[in-house]
């Protein structure tokens, strides 16, 4: 990591703008900002915000989340936390809590405005982007992202043919709620998969 990227990261993960400066409510407990950015990896996972279970630990996807994603990879936990091989940046860094159904509130708009334009200039080597959820969709893939999450996963050819720079394939989010999305889908095993995880063998190794 360089020095100026290793400087921002320590400064995001002291980052109290959601608790002292808030966009709307402030985050209902203590932050825990959790990233892993790189200024080596080629690929980068941008996903949406920690759950409980990363709050906790502050390794990002240390849940079964994680272990679907590097199901997806088809990479082991070793090489999925090898941040010569991934950059890990969420558009939230800190849980942002749950709503009144127990599901995860979205991620926190404070840290994307602040941080996430500065972080990209500093990992030059990426080369892709795997965009992971509506919120990483809007805001790495802009108007290329189609108007619902299957759709600008369905389109995933066209969006990877027509990347401009860096390469960005869509994917949803590796949740259990998904399962049943993905049962609903079954190209996406197929037909995605096998060529999300041919590009990262090529990519890392």
């Amino acid at each position: 990591m360089s020095i100026d990227l290793e400087s921002l990261a320590a400064t995001i993960r002291a980052c109290r703008i959601c608790v002292e400066h808030p966009i709307g409510r402030p985050l209902p407990h203590e932050p825990r900002p959790v990233l892993r950015p790189s200024s080596g990896a080629r690929i980068l996972i941008a996903g949406q915000a920690p759950g409980t279970k990363v709050h906790l630990s502050g390794v990002p996807f240390t849940d079964a989340s994680g272990d679907r994603l590097r199901d997806w990879l088809g990479v082991t936990s070793d090489e999925f936390y090898d941040t010569g091989k991934f950059a890990i940046v969420p558009m939230g860094f800190c849980f942002p809590g749950q709503d009144a159904k127990g599901g995860d509130l979205p991620p926190r708009r404070e840290c994307a405005l602040a941080w996430l334009s500065r972080l990209m200039a500093l990992m030059p080597a990426i080369d892709l982007v795997l965009t992971i959820g509506i919120y990483a969709q809007t805001w790495h893939m802009g108007a290329a992202r189609r108007s619902s999450l299957t759709e600008t996963v369905m389109d995933w050819r066209a969006i990877w043919e027509n990347s401009a720079g860096r390469k960005v394939l869509p994917l949803p989010h590796p949740s259990w709620r998904n399962t049943g999305w993905l049962k609903r889908n079954p190209w996406f095993e197929m037909d995605l998969l096998p060529f999300l995880r041919s590009e990262i063998r090529y990519r890392i190794g």
